[in-house]
């Protein structure tokens, strides 16, 4: 087929019934029956379904890649001059050596570095750009060890996210044969230094079982320390701050359940609490005492208890922080002397410091309309010295240490801009948008100082809107290059997110799902009401459950956009929702519900599902971003969506899928190679609002 004409994926006959519903679903062949096998070894992929993604990918290489390819390498340049090449980050002290990683000009991967704590020379303890060769690279993490001799690594080379661990000596710089092979990617090690703890998959990739390896010993011989039963949970491990304990926790979007393991002593997990259906928590301790964050009692909004180490089960938990309905309490710490929350209420988000040994509490917060804030606290217990980032949309981020002690803030770094950047030339907003059932969706701005609101001007809006994730106000190298060519950007924090707490959450899952979407076309119709741009110029733009948002707004309300951007997106809700045998599916029936066992459950999704509900319209440009690999939002997914709107959609609006043969979910794996599937992105967006770069 010449890339020149739009490829069209063969129909074949396939039909699934549930509910006494028939469903035709002629593209089910684009999903490869050894879809496990293509994750770890793309090139055991079906010939046929290759060569038609291939030829998608040929397509618009034709029509847009390169016909854009100069405004692309523009944008690129641009974003990656906005960049410190040669950045580093901030050393993280731990007894007699400061950790850190830092990223040098050219390279796409990070280095870990070490100093000894009173100063002296760096060592580098890896380079991952020596080990990442010339393929795909997923670095997750390294980890050191309590005496400081050893390093664990992990790195996905596949884009399938099964992780290699490696064990470096630090005194030799040599790394064992010893390797932890095709785990699950989270890892901790033991206080002596003997073993490390470990995750690792199902068949169905999802990580479900903690083993122990033994330094030294076969993998094979690696001993069970708790495997999940229930394909709806998946399972993590971690340390707690003072690394007094291993956790392990099991959980899906509503239900959690936490074991300790005494990481001097080892020993079986000791259950904190028996999981109960919608209650979650997670746990620190300090002198013999958890400290639990959890949304129990009816706490929505999530409130800190304690109860004793040696009977921690819920009868016992007391109420520390009261639940205050409308502040989420999203993240705590628990250091030697203090607990650190972070909060948000109205919004915006905030530190809260409370002395454990007074009561008393102080807050960190900012004045700006909207704003990021974080907050952590390193390797360390016994300190009184926590580290928070701020940033905005218009201020690059700012790294501070606040001294509990002494009251003191210093300002450690400042995000460079080293081809400029001067926050007065930018406006940040904040306005809200009024939902059809009158809730107020706060939705950001940012747009250059001086810009006439007379309806004139391109637009990006972004949203995301599920499993309670707040899309932050942050700064971005990344959409000053929209910004700069008179876009205004617009962040829609609609429901399904938290951004409201959690009402805003329950308010946008299950049965309430679509005022995920309803919100985000409310947020469109609100900058067209305030002059910031008008019907046409909008780009929607989303990715992963964000995608699924995408192609809701495209058939709801195809005349508002200009173009959308669904990267990976999750479009085939329903036959996903269907498929017990896909990794994310049974953890992800309480966030959308169960179309297997509920009739109702089956019909709300094929209702506002984006593939199901594709229909005979004209549709917005389109551009549709996969990666083979990925195993959260598999690739046949935009495969079959794409297939259904050539054969569907009425217009001429132009229709692209991209997908990457040799990544997953996150996308290319360097630090510049992201930068140019960003530029792709905003290309398209700049092409579809009709400027000309």
């Amino acid at each position: 087929m010449s890339p020149t004409t739009p490829p069209k994926a063969k129909r074949v006959p396939h039909s699934h019934t549930h509910h006494g519903v028939t469903r035709e679903d002629p593209w089910a062949w684009l999903r490869a029956d050894n879809w496990q096998e293509v994750m770890q070894a793309p090139e055991t992929l079906d010939p046929e379904i290759r060569g038609y993604l291939d030829a998608e990918n040929a397509y618009y290489e034709d029509q847009f890649g390169k016909p854009t390819a100069a405004l692309q390498d523009k944008i690129y340049k641009e974003i990656r001059g906005r960049i410190k090449e040669d950045d580093s980050g901030i050393p993280s002290p731990d007894g007699p050596w400061a950790y850190n990683s830092r990223m040098l000009e050219g390279k796409q991967y990070p280095q870990v570095v070490r100093t000894p704590r009173g100063g002296g020379a760096e060592t580098v303890l890896l380079d991952c750009n020596v080990e990442a060769g010339e393929d795909y690279f997923g670095f997750a993490g390294a980890d050191h060890d309590m005496s400081h001799r050893y390093l664990a690594w992990a790195a996905d080379r596949a884009g399938s996210e099964y992780y290699d661990i490696v064990v470096r000596d630090l005194e030799t710089g040599v790394d064992s044969a010893d390797v932890i092979k095709d785990t699950a990617g989270s890892y901790v090690w033991s206080n002596d230094s003997s073993a490390i703890y470990y995750t690792e998959y199902d068949d169905n990739h999802r990580p479900y079982r903690v083993r122990r390896h033994d330094i030294g010993t076969a993998q094979s011989a690696d001993p069970i320390i708790y495997e999940e039963s229930d394909p709806g949970f998946f399972v993590g491990v971690g340390k707690t701050q003072n690394d007094k304990f291993i956790v392990i926790d099991a959980h899906d979007h509503q239900t959690s359940e936490v074991y300790l393991i005494d990481a001097e002593k080892g020993g079986a997990p000791v259950i904190v609490a028996p999981r109960l259906t919608d209650r979650e928590y997670d746990v620190e301790e300090r002198d013999g005492l958890l400290y639990i964050r959890t949304n129990a009692d009816g706490a929505e909004d999530y409130k800190v208890v304690t109860a004793p180490l040696d009977n921690p089960g819920a009868d016992n938990w007391t109420d520390l922080i009261a639940h205050r309905p409308g502040v989420l309490v999203l993240d705590t710490i628990v250091i030697a002397n203090h607990l650190l929350r972070l909060e948000r209420q109205d919004g915006l988000p905030r530190i809260v410091v409370r002395d454990l040994t007074t009561g008393k509490e102080d807050v960190v917060r900012f004045e700006e309309e909207a704003y990021a804030l974080g907050m952590s606290v390193g390797y360390e217990f016994d300190t009184t010295v926590f580290r928070l980032s701020y940033s905005s949309p218009t201020t690059p981020n700012q790294v501070f240490d606040v001294d509990l002690a002494t009251g003191a803030r210093t300002l450690l770094k400042t995000q460079e801009v080293p081809s400029g950047h001067d926050p007065a030339h930018y406006e940040t907003h904040r306005i809200f948008a009024k939902a059809s059932d009158g809730a107020e969706v706060p939705v950001t701005l940012l747009y250059k100082k001086g810009t006439k609101l007379d309806g004139s001007n391109p637009a990006l809006l972004y949203g995301y809107g599920a499993y309670g994730m707040s899309m932050p106000a942050s700064f971005s190298v990344s959409v000053l290059s929209l910004v700069d060519r008179g876009f205004v950007y617009a962040i829609a924090h609609i429901r399904g997110g938290m951004d409201k707490g959690y009402a805003w959450y329950k308010n946008g899952r299950r049965e309430h799902k679509t005022n995920t979407f309803t919100d985000f076309i409310a947020a469109a119709e609100a900058l067209i009401a305030g002059g910031y741009t008008q019907k046409g110029k909008i780009v929607a733009q989303g990715g992963s459950a964000g995608g699924m948002l995408m192609g809701a707004v495209a058939n709801l309300r195809p005349d508002l956009w200009a173009g959308v951007i669904a990267q990976v997106p999750f479009v085939d809700v329903l036959n996903t929702m269907l498929d017990d045998t896909l990794p994310l599916t049974p953890p992800e029936w309480p966030e959308w519900g169960n179309p297997i066992t509920s009739e109702a459950d089956y019909t709300r999704i094929a209702a506002y599902a984006p593939y199901e509900a594709v229909s005979a319209q004209n549709y917005p440009p389109i551009f549709a971003l996969a990666g083979l690999t990925d195993p959260r939002v598999t690739y046949w997914e935009p495969a079959k969506w794409v297939a259904k709107l050539r054969a569907t959609a009425t217009g001429d609006a132009p229709l692209y899928l991209k997908t990457n043969m040799g990544a997953g979910h996150g996308g290319a794996s360097g630090r510049f190679d992201r930068l140019k599937e960003t530029a792709q992105c905003y290309a398209f967006a700049i092409k579809s609002a009709g400027l000309d770069g």
